[in-house]
């Protein structure tokens, strides 16, 4: 034999780790689950990629893999043990789902063993197993069809949810992605043990955890079966988060009905339970006449006498579907009933107040409304109750308590998008019906708007409720020109509808410093958004800027069309007399006189034009007439005292030079 034909001995273990690739591959094409992507042989076994396949579609949901080969004898319990690095472990441990698979060549069977559960072992085993630096992994269950089937599902429904979150994420602004994340569902990974996956699912429902159960409902549907019973918890946390309005699967909860329809003649069930079930979700559905049907089945059952707890939830939520059908005085009478049976029942007592808040009845509201506590876990509905009882608190004046539930509503408005727009509805009704309430209304608009930048309606709320402060005597703690600068950062997202009133009210502010300037230029801004009364306002800045001419159209509007009243008439009167225009201005204040004939000062002036106009016998009758209509009058004794010859002392000589 040539020296060149000395080559290398192939290995034993290479031919099982062949034997062992080729076993899993079939098995793999089998089940029909996965296909083999990526096989990668190193010195701790071959480590394997599989991906999903769905519906003939490669998925790109990966499992890894780590495949061994032996001719070991099986354990005197029949199982196979092997041994693997702790490295190896960790390795596999980065990615969901992972498992080992053990051939033996003997019995030319394959098994499986999870990652997950060698850990559970290890660390329930009561030894230091972190220091070790190598495992030994005891494969009992066969690597079934059905076995990759489930595994599959898990792992195509973990890259989903993974997935989801992700794009979900992407398309939140950056100023909200911390609220995107606080609010968002828990990621819940479900072991692919079926056993340990119902725990999980049994824990999480005692807990109240529905946005956590919602979040794996793939996953545990996988684990569990999409037609087991233990999905029933699953459906009927849908179904709550339906009842909450905070579903996003509104096509399980139409699922859920068909499931425990299904139920009904299994005689496995409580007829009322399913029912009950059913109705509620119905309601979720807001199919109101379906639900009260399904709830009065529920109480035709004759089992529920055993239940009163049952049966005072059943009577409670059949009332809330006949408050919905517009149906009263029956929603009434099972709420009551539901009392009876349970005197505590947190929705009864929550349903009575809403009840009684809307027709009025605060009290009576407040009463039940108090009576209310849930647990913990059902913090959502604590806080609509919140939300109900400071909308009663308003309407029996006790805003201080009422801003107390409010100010603790806002803190949770990451977390329930309703809150805010709640509170807004209630502090826009009630914030400026006092000024306590203006004075706790004020810091909560200046939240609001920090929180909501886009509501102009808020800024509007913002500004109204300052003037409103200052208008009482408040301090606001600020200058005119310091609450400039607010004023036009608020007023530039404010629409045209809505920015007249505030240009006027800072019109006002300025009026009082006397800077008649900027009270022009804020009336002038009122007008020319709204028109109509606020050009009285502009004419009466305009007037006490000198600037008569102008004023005149807008006062002639006043008068003839806007406000024809006689303070109008006056004030158009009185532009018209600075301009010298004395008939234009006799008619405005005779026009005042016919609508207001105890309007002192237009009498005394209409004396003063017919004067300056050059009819002084007309001044002194009309001003004869002012003496005697207003005696006590500031002006009767400076006319008599200028004009002595006019009123009854002919020897006096004339000390004024003219009237007006």
């Amino acid at each position: 034999m040539s020296h060149f034909d000395e080559l290398p001995h192939r290995h034993r273990n290479h031919e099982i780790e062949d034997n062992a690739i080729a076993a899993f591959q079939m098995r793999l094409g089998e089940s029909g689950a996965f296909i083999l992507q990526a096989a990668d042989r190193k010195d701790y076994g071959t480590d394997c990629q599989i991906e999903v396949i769905a519906d003939g579609r490669a998925t790109n949901a990966r499992v890894h893999v780590q495949l061994k080969g032996t001719e070991g004898a099986l354990n005197a319990n029949g199982s196979l043990s092997v041994g693997v690095d702790r490295t190896n472990l960790n390795y596999l441990l980065m990615q969901p789902y992972s498992f080992y698979v053990a051939y033996h060549v003997p019995t030319r069977s394959l098994r499986i063993r999870t990652v997950e559960s060698v850990v559970q072992q290890y660390e329930h085993g009561g030894t230091n197993w972190s220091d070790q630096a190598s495992l030994t992994v005891s494969f009992v269950d066969e690597l079934t069809p059905t076995r990759l089937d489930r595994i599959a599902e898990l792992a195509r429904a973990w890259a989903r949810a993974s997935r989801d979150r992700r794009i979900g994420a992407v398309g939140v602004s950056a100023t909200d992605l911390s609220s995107h994340v606080l609010a968002s569902a828990p990621d819940v990974h479900v072991p692919d043990d079926p056993a340990r996956a119902r725990n999980l699912l049994v824990q999480l429902y005692e807990q109240n955890a529905d946005d956590a159960i919602s979040a794996g409902f793939a996953s545990f549907a996988a684990a569990l079966g999409a037609g087991s019973d233990a999905m029933g918890i699953c459906y009927m946390a849908e179904i709550n988060l339906g009842m909450d309005d905070l579903s996003h699967h509104p096509e399980r909860i139409e699922e859920a009905i068909r499931f425990f329809r299904a139920r009904l003649t299994d005689r496995r069930h409580q007829v009322s339970d399913l029912q009950y079930t059913i109705g509620n979700a119905f309601h979720a559905l807001q199919d109101e006449p379906e639900a009260k049907r399904a709830f009065e089945a529920a109480l035709a059952d004759p089992m529920l006498a055993a239940a009163p707890e049952l049966a005072a939830q059943i009577h409670k939520n059949l009332g809330s579907s006949y408050a919905l059908l517009g149906d009263h005085d029956p929603a009434m009478d099972h709420y009551h009933e539901a009392l009876r049976l349970n005197p505590e029942l947190a929705e009864a007592h929550t349903a009575l107040g809403i009840h009684y808040v809307r027709v009025g009845r605060y009290e009576d509201a407040l009463h039940h409304l108090d009576q209310v506590v849930f647990s913990n876990q059902k913090q959502g509905r604590t806080f609509t109750v919140t939300g109900w009882r400071a909308n009663v608190l308003f309407n029996l004046g006790d805003g201080r308590a009422a801003f107390r539930e409010i100010n603790g509503l806002v803190a949770q408005a990451d977390r329930f998008r309703w809150i805010w727009p709640w509170c807004r509805g209630l502090v826009a009704a009630f914030g400026r019906s006092s000024v306590d309430n203006a004075r706790q209304a004020l810091p909560f608009w200046q939240r609001y708007v920090r929180a909501n930048p886009e509501d102009p309606q808020a800024r509007y709320e913002l500004l109204m409720t300052t003037f409103y402060l200052r208008g009482k005597g408040e301090n606001v703690g600020k200058t005119y020109g310091e609450f400039c600068e607010e004023f036009d950062r608020h007023i530039a997202q404010i629409d045209a509808d809505n920015a007249a009133l505030p240009w006027d009210r800072l019109g006002h502010w300025a009026q009082e410093d006397d800077d008649w300037a900027e009270a022009e230029r804020c009336f002038r801004q009122a007008y020319e958004l709204a028109g109509g009364e606020y050009g009285f306002c502009l004419a009466i800045a305009l007037k006490e800027l000198g600037r008569f001419a102008e004023s005149v159209p807008l006062l002639l509007e006043q008068a003839q069309t806007v406000q024809p009243d006689a303070m109008s008439w006056f004030q158009l009167a009185a532009s018209y007399a600075s301009l010298g225009c004395w008939p234009e201005a006799i008619d405005g204040y005779e026009r005042t006189l016919g609508l207001d004939p105890d309007h002192d000062l237009a009498r005394f002036d209409l004396g003063g034009a017919h004067w300056n106009g050059g009819d002084p016998a007309m001044a002194a009758e009309v001003w004869a007439s002012a003496i005697a209509r207003f005696p006590e009058h500031d002006l009767s004794a400076k006319l008599m005292h200028d004009f002595p010859s006019l009123f009854g002392d002919p020897a006096a000589g004339q000390t004024g030079d003219g009237a007006g």
